[in-house]
């Protein structure tokens, strides 16, 4: 057993309580490799925030568990070494699908967890996350779950359809279940492709794809239900559209790709919205960086001379992400 504590690690219990009061969400950003834990640890240190490493499934697989332990208390070292004296850094299991997995990664030194059992019938969904809890809350190891199905496509995750989160039932899951953050679907949808182009409008300036607004009623009723309780937000990345058009013109072909947009994230993160999920938008500019790179450099075979400018573009959408959208930054003394 490795305790995250032992690693430098925090829970999210007082991370999420100070951000419900401070009208601010804090940042989940999914990482699988080095060049983007440094990126988000470099973001994080600089702008002072507070920050969530989140691990998924496959990400898991990709990285290796040991390995991804010893990440976790590298970035801990890391961010003090950039001068950071107590960083604010939480390892969390994003969308874990079975008991066997939450409790694994709690062993292996995760300070969070999320168990998803949203598209299980719902008192199975209960049963299962209160299971997670019981043994979590032994190691003060803090538990998302989830109400609710987001549309779209994550590493394993995928349905077709969302279904909105009930608002009436969610103060009998909270109490069943004892989780300490709850996952909410309004609207939101995981991937790069969160909408069909059926589902959205055209801007008629621009041209390009908008997407349906998000649900703020469903999130004021949740509210209203649970008064201050942490709610968490995935599939929120915004899919710049510059980002895509590099990866287009240099090779690339993504079509269709819409987002969230940044304003929408913003009204969210005032409320208690206290953690916001983005994954797509660091692949995105990750990939626009390393298609650039490489098309104006063909001869370029060194991989730190595309991944550094990959690190560098992603260090700023996390930071522009902190600062511009979530409003963490300074949240953190040094």
């Amino acid at each position: 057993m490795v305790n995250y504590k032992d690693l430098g690690l925090v829970n999210t219990r007082a991370m999420f309580a100070k951000a419900v009061k401070g009208g601010y969400a804090i940042p989940a950003f999914n990482f699988n490799n080095m060049e983007q834990m440094q990126a988000i640890i470099m973001a994080a240190v600089e702008t002072k925030s507070p920050v969530i490493l989140q691990i998924s499934k496959g990400a898991r697989n990709y990285a290796n568990q040991t390995l991804l332990r010893y990440m976790a208390e590298g970035a801990v070292a890391y961010a003090k070494e950039l001068g950071c004296e107590h960083p604010e850094i939480v390892l969390h299991l994003d969308h874990g699908d079975s008991y066997e997995l939450c409790k694994n990664c709690i062993e292996m030194g995760f300070s969070s967890v999320m168990i998803d059992g949203s598209a299980l019938p719902y008192d199975e969904n209960v049963a299962l996350t209160k299971k997670v809890v019981d043994f979590a809350h032994q190691h003060d190891v803090t538990v998302e779950g989830e109400l609710g199905v987001l549309a779209g496509v994550e590493d394993e995750v995928s349905a077709a359809e969302s279904h909105y989160t009930k608002p009436e039932e969610v103060i009998d899951f909270v109490t069943k279940t004892g989780v300490d953050s709850l996952a909410i679907s309004i609207g939101t949808s995981h991937g790069a492709y969160k909408f069909t182009p059926e589902q959205c409008t055209v801007d008629p300036k621009t041209g390009r794809l908008l997407p349906p607004p998000l649900a703020f009623d469903v999130l004021e009723a949740v509210e209203e239900k649970l008064p201050g309780f942490p709610i968490v937000l995935h599939g929120s990345s915004s899919v710049p559209q510059e980002d895509v058009d590099i990866i287009n013109s240099n090779g690339g072909c993504l079509k269709a790709a819409v987002g969230i947009p940044e304003e929408q994230l913003r009204k969210a993160s005032k409320s208690a919205v206290c953690k916001i999920n983005i994954d797509s938008d660091s692949r995105l500019a990750m990939t626009a960086a390393i298609r650039k790179t490489l098309a104006e450099k063909p001869a370029e075979f060194d991989p730190r001379k595309y991944l550094g400018p990959a690190r560098d573009r992603m260090k700023e959408l996390y930071m522009h992400k902190i600062i511009n959208v979530l409003g963490s930054n300074g949240k953190i003394s040094h």
